[in-house]
């Protein structure tokens, strides 16, 4: 503590040896120039004022740092020894730009002298003369010489004199259009504009057709003054793909000046330098030798003094044009500095206090290049979206280091805030070796260790450009970013850790991101392993089928002796009890068991149906993926999956070729069986799916819906004999398996006897597979019933899942048929141990679970006919089934969609409190759900029996009608096209399933991609913290990939703040991390700019944050495709907003000086 309290108090060894230093060198400088140095000012911010700090500190001068209001966090002010607030009530940008402020500052505090840093005022020679009007050093050349540089076209005719080649450019700025439409028409394009008083790609713009030059010329004075005060600019012969050379020079007040060689800068985007390398590579050395000796000449020429340097274009042929002197010190005098190892902001104190180089030791002569350094700007951009910034909160930071690694930065640290006011550079890295490629491989390296989370960064792009052939082993020229567009096939950074922490905060503000039916909780036990042996599993019949194929497939299963079993548990027992809600990760946790100890099981259904899109929708997780990952744990037990024929697994009409693709992707993803179905029984849909399974290789299993009771003669629409000509048709088509399938659980055992009986009869060849639901309770006497009269294979589910609305139970099943000639084969007890793991898994879904409102299977099912799972989701919607019930006779088989339909009307009748009648009389008044609407123009097909008259007619009214196979009708799906477009919305990372998905659901998969992107895949969580978040102080494990666990703690919910968000705090493996999180309750109660849908073509979004500088329509304007909207500013770049279509604006939401977050809606266009 003693020995922070005397270096604060100026008395610390720093400064004792700086006494020591100022005593030796008194001797030596002459006394009249010499000035000694003992507080500095930097007037600027970020990086550059730290780096001068610290300069600064090593040679025991004392720092004052000034900053903005919009600055009050920044590092760079707690870096100082002392800090002063400049330019209130001012702009972000004017406040640095502010020269009374500042010099009063500087006076009030007694600095000696005043560093510029780069850009704002470090080449406005009134700033340094004011500094010198005011006492206070100016460290950096004369204010004659900073105006005389600072002025491009002065520059220019001093470089005349000196010798030194130009590119043809006016003789001074321009103050008209006029003057550079003359200029264009004497040289021709292309042309650039340029900042007269500043650099750094402010103010700069290339114009190559002379319809572009009003709209540049507009842009790059603004930006100019904007960034510098002034804006003036000259104009000059743009020189095409040159190579950006700078010299390095050093002068002092004795008219010594030396060269520190060169930096090739050549790779830029919009004139601003992204990578920086010393010495140039592969340059001439004559060319060398003459772009050395012309900047020390043109610096000797004005009397130059501190450090600046002079920049030259090279082009194709070798020949070199000066541009400019940057009387400053630049962004990129780091790399210098590592191969001459010469500290330019020392040597730029020294200078200002007097010293000649000779007495620092700088002597050309003993200047020496050592290996290669490369330097990369971090910025806070996004290439993907044209390096446009990105602002917000930094919520993770974590840099590269090692050895031949610098890094100098000033916002780099976890809870730094990125604004839109200033430049968007986050960290200067520079790489240090004996080579190019050495150097490039360091920075590679320490890229790769970053972690940068909560704003995009170009880091991506910057390790593209570092592994590039033409980097690492040839030379660059200016255009090398826009040539080479491969490099911005970005790979992109999964951000797992930090999006998980953003899900669980989101549910642990919000509450669950999928719907909760009931309030029960889930269960905080998770449920046990059942153990597995070692090794692989046993042969299964799946590897029948891959030997056979599926006609050898279906011989087997006819020729097995005993009865054969379908595990539902893994899909339709769930959908049924559990509302579909059953997650991939807790499948994946019981398949090696399953593999293992049910080989011989029929086949395990667990894809298909409602489970497609309750994944993306619900489960925020890929259904593909789960068919993946289950078949790589199970590759023994064919998989089965239900196909809604011509629908697939939506609930509408997909063109034919989006059918066969879908069962195609899905075989090649593991799926083996195709049952495949229609609602409605109706042929040329079902004939369909049919096709397209057996196209893709599939078995195909032509399912019957059951409804309706052939045991009872007094129901014949659905008779026996309706029943065995339709598989009569289904047969005859080519089904390798014949199905029925009674999704109501409707087959009494009699029943069951008298149709399987009779199509055992008729086809003898043909394999029977039975599906049902237990809802009234004799599911298992069907089941067996079933059996005797020459069913192959029965449905089950494990008995913790089975019963009630799932199917019946696989132990009562087993234990039955246990010593018959229907034996199963199957364990008893392993169908225990099985059982006992979904009974304690079956409570993480409490929440979901068809006991919450119904406690018992019951029989009125046999009269309503609703189908097992519908029926626990009508439990749910509406409390009173039985009322509900006797509102709608059911004409239909119920299975989806029809059962959707039939659901829906009965819904809208009861909370419309309609009776049968009245609808029927009514029926031309009504407005009736869609899906009844859509049903009755024969959008699913055709009923058996028709539809019903006058019904129909007084609904439709004049609607159009479809006669036939609703998709026969539709053109084809043009796959390609849709993959473009869910690649530019998505990225590349698309792939043939997710095509696929968004063909079956484009609004869900669009919806589930968003969710990703935010949040990450979910699925490594377990289901608890999925549903319900964790308990605050709660301590967890989450196994990203095998060898990757995260250890978490939740440590605390913050209060809202003013833009509506909590900040979550947790601990991620020992490291405190924390996300604010937008509360959606309070947000309702507060006024939000509206955002942008992009999936709506006319919304226009702003594409960063930023300051809207003009408005260029107004409603009611026609506008083009292309045509500027308005114009945006953020950290000091202007950006026009073109319009994405053509059309009318419709509404503008913005006006001159509003302020924009990325995506705020700027305005409306009607095509």
């Amino acid at each position: 503590m003693l020995r922070y309290a005397v270096v604060r108090g100026g008395l610390g060894l720093l400064a004792v040896r700086r006494t020591y230093l100022i005593s030796r060198f008194a001797h030596s400088a002459p006394q009249s120039e010499y000035r000694p140095i003992k507080k500095v000012m930097v007037a600027n911010r970020g990086e550059i004022a730290i780096r001068v700090f610290r300069a600064c500190t090593e040679l025991g001068i004392r720092t004052v740092a000034v900053y903005s209001e919009q600055d009050t966090g920044q590092m760079h002010r707690q870096k100082a020894d002392e800090a002063y607030l400049i330019g209130k009530g001012l702009p972000p940008v004017a406040a640095y730009l502010h020269i009374p402020d500042i010099i009063k500052v500087a006076k009030d505090n007694n600095v000696d002298a005043i560093h510029p840093g780069y850009g704002f005022l470090s080449e406005r020679s009134d700033f340094a003369q004011a500094c010198a009007d005011a006492g206070v050093m100016f460290i950096g050349p004369s204010p004659e010489t900073v105006r005389k540089m600072g002025d491009k076209v002065e520059a220019r005719s001093l470089a005349v004199s000196a010798g030194v080649p130009v590119v043809p450019g006016t003789d001074s700025p321009i103050s008209s259009l006029q003057e550079a439409q003359v200029f264009s028409q004497t040289y021709g394009f292309p042309i650039i504009f340029k900042a007269a008083f500043g650099g750094g790609g402010r103010g700069m713009r290339v114009v190559r057709e002379y319809e572009e030059l009003e709209e540049n010329y507009q842009r790059a004075y603004s930006e100019a003054l904007t960034a510098f005060g002034n804006g003036a600019l000259f104009v000059e012969k743009f020189i095409e793909k040159p190579r950006h050379i700078e010299v390095q020079i050093l002068g002092d007040k004795y008219g010594n000046v030396i060269h520190l060689y060169e930096r090739d800068c050549s790779i830029q985007r919009r004139h601003q330098k992204v990578v920086e390398i010393a010495p140039a590579f592969q340059l001439d050395p004559h060319l060398r030798n003459r772009l050395h000796a012309d900047a020390v000449n043109l610096a000797r020429q004005v009397g130059y003094e501190n450090a600046g340097t002079v920049e030259f274009l090279v082009d194709k042929h070798g020949k070199h044009y000066f541009i400019e002197v940057n009387s400053r010190l630049q962004v990129e005098h780091t790399v210098t500095e590592e191969i001459t190892d010469v500290d330019l902001v020392h040597a730029q104190l020294h200078v200002c206090e007097g010293r000649s180089l000779p007495e620092l030791n700088l002597k050309q002569d003993k200047i020496r290049v050592n290996g290669c350094a490369i330097q990369c700007r971090v910025t806070t951009e996004d290439p993907a979206r044209g390096f446009q910034p990105d602002t917000g909160r930094i919520e993770v930071f974590r840099s590269g280091e090692g050895m031949g690694i610098r890094l100098d930065s000033a916002s780099a640290f976890q809870g730094a805030i990125i604004s839109p006011h200033y430049d968007s550079l986050l960290v200067k890295v520079i790489a240090s070796g004996k080579d190019l490629q050495t150097a490039s491989s360091k920075m590679s390296r320490a890229l790769a260790e970053f972690r940068v989370r909560g704003v995009k960064t170009n880091i991506p792009f910057l390790q593209n450009v570092l592994s590039n052939h033409q980097f690492l082993h040839s030379t660059v020229d200016t255009q090398f970013i826009d040539e080479n567009q491969e490099l911005f096939n970005l790979k992109p950074t999964q951000n797992r850790a930090q999006k998980l922490l953003h899900y669980l905060g989101h549910v642990m503000v919000n509450g669950p991101t999928t719907p909760i039916p009931v309030k029960a909780k889930p269960s905080s036990i998770d449920p046990v392993i059942p153990p597995v042996t070692m090794g692989d599993p046993p042969v299964g019949f799946r590897d029948i089928l891959l030997h056979d194929g599926p006609e050898g497939f279906a011989k087997a299963v006819r020729a097995h002796q005993g009865l054969l079993l379908m595990d539902t548990t893994f899909r339709d027992a769930h959908q049924s009890l559990l509302a579909t809600r059953v997650r991939t990760h807790d499948l994946k946790k019981i398949s090696p068991f399953v593999s293992h100890n049910f080989s011989n099981l029929f086949s395990l259904e667990n894809w298909g149906g409602a489970t497609f899109d309750v994944a993306m929708r619900f489960l925020s997780e890929c259904p593909w993926k789960r068919l993946q990952e289950l078949r790589a744990l199970i590759p023994n037990v064919p998989f089965q999956m239900l196909l809604r024929g011509a629908n697939a697994v939506g609930y509408t009409n997909y063109p034919d070729n989006a059918v066969f693709k879908f069962c195609e992707v899905a075989k090649e993803n593991g799926m083996d069986i195709f049952r495949v179905f229609d609602s409605l029984n109706y042929v040329p849909n079902m004939l369909l799916g049919m096709e397209a399974a057996g196209a893709a290789g599939g078995v195909v299993e032509a399912a019957i819906s059951y409804t309706g009771d052939v045991s009872d003669p007094m129901r014949q629409k659905y008779s026996l004999d309706y029943y065995l000509k339709l598989a009569d048709e289904l047969v005859k088509a080519g089904t390798h398996i014949l199905c029925i399938k009674d999704m109501a659980g409707l087959l009494k055992p009699e029943a069951s006897k008298l149709l399987v009986g009779a199509l055992r009869d008729r086809f003898p060849n043909v394999p029977i597979h039975v599906h049902t639901h237990d809802t009234a309770g004799a599911g298992v006497a069907a089941m067996l019933a079933c059996a005797e009269a020459g069913a192959d294979v029965v449905d089950v589910a494990v008995d913790s899942m089975a019963g009630m609305t799932s199917q019946p139970s696989m132990g009562a099943i087993v234990a039955c048929a246990k010593g018959t000639k229907l034996d199963t084969g199957i364990a008893l007890e392993k169908v225990f141990d099985y059982s006992e793991y979904w009974e304690v898994a079956r409570g993480l879904y409490a929440p979901f679970d068809c006991t919450a409102t119904m406690k018992s299977g019951n029989a009125d099912v046999y009269e309503n006919e609703i189908p097992g799972g519908q029926y626990t989701n009508l439990h749910f919607q509406v409390q009173d089934l039985t009322y509900l019930l006797t509102l709608v006779c059911p004409p239909l088989s119920q299975v989806t969609p029809s059962s959707k339909i039939v659901g829906d009307l009965a819904q809208f009748m009861v909370q419309n409190n309609l009776t049968r009648a009245e609808v029927e009389e009514r029926a031309d008044e009504l407005s009736f759900p869609l899906s009844v609407v859509e049903f009755l123009q024969g959008y699913i097909g055709i009923p058996h029996g028709g539809f019903p008259e006058p019904f129909r007619s007084k609904v439709l009214k004049s609607l159009n009608r479809i006669e036939g196979r609703p998709g026969a009708s539709l053109p084809p799906m043009d796959f390609k096209a849709l993959e473009e477009g869910i690649r530019a919305a998505h990225g590349e990372e698309i792939t043939p399933e997710d095509v696929m998905s968004a063909a079956m659901y484009p609004k869900v998969f669009q919806e589930f991609k968003e969710f990703t992107a935010n949040f990450g895949p979910v699925d490594c969580l377990s289901t608890r913290l999925f549903l319900d978040g964790p308990k605050i102080a709660e301590e967890f494990e989450v196994e990203l990939e095998r060898g990757k666990t995260l250890h978490i703690k939740a440590l605390a919910l913050g209060d809202l703040n003013k833009a509506g968000q909590r900040e979550v705090f947790f601990e991620l493996n020992g490291q405190l991390r924390s996300v604010l999180v937008k509360d959606t309750v309070a947000m309702k109660e507060m006024k939000f700019h509206p955002k942008a849908q992009k999936s709506i073509k006319g919304q226009v979004g702003a594409p960063m944050p930023g300051k809207v500088l003009e408005v260029k329509v107004e409603v009611g304007s026609k506008v083009e495709k292309g045509q500027p909207l308005c114009v945006l500013s953020a950290m000091k770049m202007e950006t026009v907003v073109n319009s994405p279509v053509a059309g009318t604006v419709k509404a503008v939401h913005v006006t001159t000086e509003s302020s924009l977050e990325g995506d705020d809606l700027i305005l409306e266009i009607e095509e």
